[in-house]
């Protein structure tokens, strides 16, 4: 009998690691980790400095409305996470993995997400201190369904968006806003505070909206030291919901990079994405539809921050992938690889490397360029120190992954 030969099963397609997802995530993560600089010290001891108070600025988030550098570190982590999702479902298919034991990780890992969280908000706290605005506790809350998104079509995936931020937006316009005589004061707000809207705004108006009214009744669910009545800085659990919103233009960002087609293409489609979200989020807050918060992620700001992750990962990919420029960004890339070790430094040993330093080299071992400047000096040891494990691990090949 003559063998008839049968067609291997199709295997995904596993395309080479894109150099300008680990260097945009490695920009993300020494955003955060470049904290430890202290640019707002140095500011403050070098009065009037123009310079110094544009870095400080962008070093730290702004009170309310509007947007720094900084307010871009967690939109851009949560778009990443959402670009990876496709390249990851790809390389979990090649390897025979079925759809439940994905499923099944996704899960493990959306709780280890949420309870790593709760750990570094608990750090330094007499008891574990239950709160879920941390960027892994909101990623974690939002990950298995952003996963179930990556097995469909990209109009299922724009619908969902579009779903979210809708009935995100309705149910805060829906919420009743505060009496007149609402004691602010009593929940962190004075009552002259700038960001006070009116009209449509004010159903986002710090600790009184539906946000805030949610958590004094979740969060005093968990054991705590004290009855929880505010965040200071308004930050939210719910804020979940439109941070899955980033997620997914990250997944759709991921889909068009996975796709076949021409890299400069692909490049004009993440600059029109940018500019349309970025218009789009503008004007919702400049005609009173939506104030753009990040400490609450309005739906405006989803939009907004969007905008500018689809810009900064086009410029990446341009210079990186399509340009073929990437020698420059492998001190970035050491970063990126590592997300989780660089998140885990950033909020870890800082202070005991400073410590150390001053009993191994004395007290004016940062000193070396004057008081005004001896932030910055110890924040830069600390950052070297810190990239150099991060390169030994690269070395090494080790890489923490959940």
């Amino acid at each position: 009998m003559q063998s008839v030969a049968t067609k291997p099963p199709e295997v995904p397609l596993i395309k080479p690691r894109l150099g300008s997802i680990d260097a945009y995530r490695g920009l993300v993560m020494f955003l955060m980790m470049a904290e430890v600089l202290e640019l707002r010290k140095v500011a403050g001891a070098i009065s009037g400095s123009q310079f110094w108070s544009f870095l400080a600025h962008h070093q730290s988030h702004v009170e309310w409305a509007g947007c720094s550098l900084h307010d871009l570190i967690q939109p851009s982590f949560s778009f990443l996470v959402g670009v990876a999702v496709p390249f990851s479902i790809a390389s979990r298919l090649a390897q025979g993995q079925t759809r439940f034991r994905m499923l099944a990780h996704a899960a493990f890992r959306a709780v280890v997400l949420v309870l790593l969280g709760v750990f570094l908000r608990s750090m330094y706290k007499k008891e574990t201190y239950w709160t879920f605005e941390d960027t892994l506790s909101q990623i974690g809350l939002g990950y298995v369904p952003l996963f179930l998104l990556g097995f469909t079509k990209q109009r299922w995936q724009w619908v969902a968006l579009v779903v979210i931020l809708v009935g995100y937006w309705a149910a805060f316009a829906l919420y009743p806003v505060p009496p007149a005589d609402f004691n602010y004061q009593a929940v962190g707000v004075p009552a002259n505070w700038q960001y006070h809207y009116s009209g449509l705004a004010e159903h986002w108006n710090k600790n009184s909206n539906l946000a805030w009214a949610f958590d004094t009744r979740f969060l005093n669910l968990f054991p705590r030291e004290k009855a929880f009545t505010h965040n200071s800085g308004g930050y939210a659990t719910l804020s979940f919901i439109p941070t899955l919103g980033t997620m997914i233009l990250g997944l759709i960002a991921g889909g068009w990079l996975k796709m076949e087609g021409s890299p400069w293409k692909k490049v004009g489609w993440f600059v029109l994405a940018g500019a349309a979200l970025l218009g789009a989020g503008l004007a919702a807050h400049e005609y009173g539809l939506c104030p753009c918060v990040k400490r609450i992620w309005t739906p405006s700001w989803t939009v907004y921050s969007g905008g500018w992750c689809f810009l900064l990962l086009a410029g990446f990919y341009a210079v990186i992938d399509a340009g073929g420029l990437a020698a420059w960004s492998f001190p970035l890339r050491v970063i990126g690889a590592n997300s989780i070790a660089a998140y885990l430094l950033a909020h870890g040993p800082n202070g005991f490397i400073v410590r150390s330093c001053h009993i191994h080299f004395g007290d004016a071992c940062f000193d070396i360029f004057g008081k005004a400047y001896e932030p910055l000096v110890a924040g830069t040891t600390v950052l070297v120190i810190e990239w150099l494990v991060l390169w030994w691990l690269y070395r090494q090949k080790i890489h923490i992954r959940i």
